[in-house]
């Protein structure tokens, strides 16, 4: 295994294309039968078609960041914790979030989030 397609960087590529909103290079590091979940079986996407989807509307938020707090790895395994600024019907905010990637064959194959409560920066004004 090449560095380039080790879970760590696959997970990094992931992050930074999420950052950038870039949904192509964000898709591109998912194997297109990927599935994504709330943590620990809500399915939330299945397949590119229902990421891309539901990614858009989350990159479209102006104020859309996530910072890396720690990331852990074990074999093909990765666990990040993130602080991402969203968006939010009531303002600007804040969700703490934990995301676990399983990474093979230098793709992610499935993604699991804990959300955190959002903790509102600036609240919207009517």
């Amino acid at each position: 295994m090449s560095e380039w397609t080790s879970p760590e960087i696959v997970v990094q590529r992931q992050l930074d294309a999420y950052n950038a909103r870039n949904v192509e290079a964000w898709l591109a590091t998912y194997a297109p039968d990927a599935k994504q979940y709330e943590h620990p079986d809500k399915l939330l996407a299945n397949g590119h078609a229902e990421m891309r989807a539901r990614i858009q509307t989350r990159f479209a938020e102006p104020d859309l960041h996530a910072k890396l707090i720690k990331r852990s790895v074990m074999g093909n395994v990765v666990i990040d914790h993130e602080d991402v600024t969203r968006n939010l019907p009531e303002g600007i905010g804040r969700v703490e979030l934990v995301c676990i990637y399983v990474v093979e064959r230098g793709l992610i194959q499935s993604a699991s989030f804990l959300f955190g409560p959002p903790f509102i920066m600036q609240a919207r004004v009517s």
